[in-house]
């Protein structure tokens, strides 16, 4: 079983709907009204950080499975708590101002690309080793 692994996307999937509320928190605070996107450069970050957000979970969660598959739940759900920790520095950057989303998006990109690159080399390996 792999009980850490869904602990983990439980939160991963938790951390979303809370970037989901505060866009609908911040089209109050801004003045953003539906179906509006734009228009307040403040509400636009935030927006930003919950559409990354979810342009990245198709990446993260299939990597994070197939990693807990292949090779260890509990490595795999230690690296998508980092990854949710990137996320976590991605929105208090990102929030704050632009310039300060890289270091969240650095760590929550190199943790899918070694969840990634593990799940495809075992993968890999399992096929041809049989």
């Amino acid at each position: 079983m792999y009980h850490y692994t869904a602990i983990v996307t439980c939160l991963a999937v938790a951390f979303y709907f809370f970037t989901s509320t505060q866009v609908a928190r911040a089209r109050i605070r801004y003045d953003v009204k539906l179906p509006a996107i734009a228009g307040n450069p403040d509400f636009e970050r935030i927006f930003r950080i919950q559409m990354n957000t979810l342009e990245w979970l198709p990446i993260f969660l299939p990597s994070l499975w197939l990693f807990a598959i292949y090779i260890s739940d509990a490595i795999a759900a230690a690296l998508g708590a980092l990854w949710i920790a990137g996320r976590i520095v991605y929105f208090i950057g990102y929030r704050a101002a632009v310039a300060r989303r890289s270091p969240g998006f650095a760590i929550q990109a190199l943790i899918c690309v070694a969840l990634w690159v593990g799940s495809l080399g075992a993968a890999v390996w399992r096929v041809a080793h049989g």
